[in-house]
């Protein structure tokens, strides 16, 4: 399995945004050492990420320390990290102070304030900032951790905007924090697979009428691309079929016992 050279983290040529005095300075200070304590980053296809500009990151989704691991591999990438958060996440006084001044991005379940939330992140990508969007919405309900059928959002910006995405996905951090784990676990230190994927190719949906047929076939394709660069990390086929929870009587929201 072809990777990048695990004992050097900084990325290659582009680290305006890193370079750039900002609040994620603070962040990362508090972050990332203890991140490093309990993991190390193993690259794949890093160069792919090295474009400037407006572009959607679409990664895969199964633990809840995932923002936590995409958003410390972006900021080594090269790229300052802002999210679709879950709006709960920002009742929190603290939480949600800093997750504001950093410029995440709420979203409401439902209703019209979900809107609001891909108006806003239009507002990120016309600066020429990256955004980070599980198209799952939540963490995948398949049992084996592969990404499950996805949400139209990630490329509805990316149509709407006539932006890149680029499809991702992650490794690992299952044994860092388990889904639905509550705990870190620290010791052996965890290695985390990541791989970017190449920009996925929508030129034949751009220019059309955004229905949903035409999402749901953009997103289709989206989720095909994360699940074959997991397979990549995996070392193993992805299942032919996308996890469909209302297929197995599962929501798509909330806690589900492993």
């Amino acid at each position: 399995m072809p990777h990048d050279d695990p004992s050097s983290n900084s990325p290659a040529r582009v680290r305006s945004e890193t370079r750039r005095p900002s609040f994620f300075w603070l962040l990362a200070a508090i972050a990332l050492p203890p991140l490093a304590v309990a993991a190390r980053f193993r690259f794949h296809h890093r160069e792919r990420m090295q474009q400037s500009g407006a572009f959607v990151l679409a990664p895969n989704h199964f633990s809840e320390i995932d923002p936590l691991v995409m958003g410390a591999a972006a900021w080594k990438l090269g790229r300052a990290p802002r999210f679709l958060a879950k709006a709960s996440l920002f009742k929190n006084p603290v939480l949600g102070w800093l997750l504001r001044t950093s410029g995440q991005i709420p979203v409401e379940r439902a209703g019209s304030r979900s809107h609001a939330a891909l108006r806003a992140a239009e507002e990120l990508v016309e600066k020429g900032r990256m955004v980070v969007v599980y198209p799952e919405g939540s963490l995948t309900r398949d049992p084996d951790l592969w990404p499950m059928r996805g949400k139209t959002g990630a490329v509805r910006i990316a149509l709407e905007r006539d932006i890149p995405i680029i499809p991702a996905a992650h490794w690992g951090t299952q044994t860092l924090m388990p889904r639905y784990g509550k705990k870190i676990s620290v010791f052996p230190r965890n290695t985390i697979d990541v791989i970017i994927g190449e920009p996925l190719d929508l030129s034949a949906y751009r220019g059309k009428p955004l229905d949903q047929r035409t999402l749901l076939a953009a997103t289709d394709e989206l989720m095909a691309a994360i699940a074959e660069l997991l397979a990549e990390l995996r070392g193993e086929p992805a299942p032919a079929a996308r996890w469909n929870p209302a297929a197995h009587g599962q929501k798509e929201t909330g806690r589900l016992e492993d």
